[in-house]
């Protein structure tokens, strides 16, 4: 009984913390079009994007991200023999570039809470994707559980790479013809 409360808390957090990385990319690519407007706009744009990425990242993503860890050592705790299959050895390796992507991510955020912008709103678009990538080989891995399988599940992430860069390519023409799209 405490295994599926558990796994439920886990899956909630997990789920929050996806949710905060899938938008505070989307915040930086407006704090930095922001950070590039005449004044008075650059300021009034940049202060309430800046109070809105501040409270997404430490109000939700942050603490989603370390209860989401949490939970997800309690169950290995009540289940240790998943530490013995190799799906699990994968999954923790993405787990563990999910981290350094998260970290990375708040090395960003740090940055333009102070004005110092050193990527463009390209760069923070296809940013944008890293989460995207380790989410659907996580749910692959452990739906699918066995090598077979998860080889077909990172093909589909690399089909799935694939049409997000000719997506964002495709985007990036129309916004060059039509910056107000």
């Amino acid at each position: 009984m405490e295994y599926n409360y558990i796994k439920a808390l886990h899956l909630i957090f997990v789920i929050t913390w996806f949710a905060g990385l899938f938008y505070i990319p989307r915040l930086f690519v407006y704090q930095i079009e922001a950070f590039h407007k005449p004044s008075p706009e650059k300021e009034i744009l940049g202060k309430q994007l800046k109070l809105m990425a501040k409270r997404l990242w430490f109000i939700i993503t942050w603490p989603s991200a370390i209860l989401a860890i949490l939970f997800a050592v309690w169950l290995m705790v009540l289940v240790p023999s998943w530490l013995e299959q190799s799906w699990m050895h994968v999954k923790l390796g993405f787990v563990a570039l999910l981290i350094i992507y998260h970290v990375k991510t708040h090395i960003y955020f740090k940055q333009l809470q102070e004005d110092i912008v050193k990527k463009t709103s390209n760069f923070m678009r296809l940013w944008n994707e890293g989460a995207t990538f380790i989410l659907f080989a996580v749910v692959f891995l452990v739906i699918l559980k066995n090598a077979l399988n998860w080889i077909f599940g990172v093909v589909g992430i690399i089909v799935l790479g694939v049409l997000l860069m000719l997506g964002f390519k495709v985007y990036k023409r129309i916004r060059d013809k039509n910056p107000e799209v």
